[in-house]
């Protein structure tokens, strides 16, 4: 059962019609290639720094932000748990989200929250919602601090978004996944770094090709039965940093 069959709709006619939609779009090649390269477009020119949410600057692909804005409607998750905060626009997107449900709480973790950042996100009127972890999201001791704030929710998101290289997001999903609770998502961002083209640099950074979020969502799914690749969220969006990234906890 995937997240669109489990997803409240108003009327069974238009569900349907949504359903066979999308698809089809599973199957138009056409838009689909289109929808990548524009992708690879929007990368070179940074279109996805252009955006904020709530006053806070969301590095994200719009798209991306509606989806988790379905996902966490649809969960209703007690925690959200995220890893990478840069400017905290994703942190306040699910903030905002859980302060319209009436519960819950993010906690974000980042080897490095600059100072200013902290203090906007501290200061911002969703900022009673989050709490912030400083190091390595696979070291022990932050992992530790997580997995302890994680005990006793019932729902449990986990949102992946910090270095990209396989080994990294690997260790993060081997630390975090196992907390995603039944029918909720371990969404693995930055996941199309694999299907960009072969000649694309990536300066200052470790991944690219064979080595990046997809290849450790491969991995990982391996020995994971329990999670599927939920491709009605990918299929819905078609243009998407998180192609093979959204996956659901069965």
């Amino acid at each position: 059962m995937n997240y669109l069959e489990t997803t409240p709709t108003a009327h069974p006619e238009y569900r349907d019609e949504k359903h066979q939609r999308i698809m089809k779009l599973h199957d138009d090649a056409e838009f689909r290639a289109l929808s990548n390269a524009w992708r690879t477009m929007a990368l070179e020119r940074k279109y996805m720094n252009n955006f904020s949410w709530l006053g806070r600057p969301l590095i994200q692909l719009p798209q991306d932000a509606m989806a988790m804005q379905e996902i966490i409607w649809q969960v209703k998750p007690d925690l959200i748990i995220e890893t990478g905060i840069a400017h905290g626009g994703s942190l306040i997107l699910s903030a905002s989200m859980l302060q319209l449900i009436g519960h819950g709480e993010v906690l974000g973790v980042d080897i490095e929250i600059r100072p200013h950042n902290r203090a906007e996100i501290e200061a911002h009127p969703l900022g009673h919602r989050i709490k912030m972890i400083e190091g390595s999201s696979i070291a022990p001791e932050v992992v530790a601090q997580v997995r302890a704030a994680a005990q006793g929710k019932q729902k449990v998101l986990v949102c992946l978004d910090s270095n990209h290289t396989h080994e990294h997001v690997l260790g993060e999903l081997n630390a975090y996944a196992d907390l995603v609770t039944s029918g909720s998502y371990c969404v693995v961002f930055d996941t199309f770094v694999e299907d960009m083209p072969a000649e694309t640099e990536w300066p200052g950074r470790y991944w690219g090709k064979g080595n990046n979020p997809k290849t450790a969502v491969w991995e990982y799914l391996k020995s994971h039965p329990e999670f599927e690749i939920d491709h009605s969220v990918e299929d819905r969006l078609l243009v998407t940093s998180a192609p093979d990234g959204f996956l659901r906890r069965r």
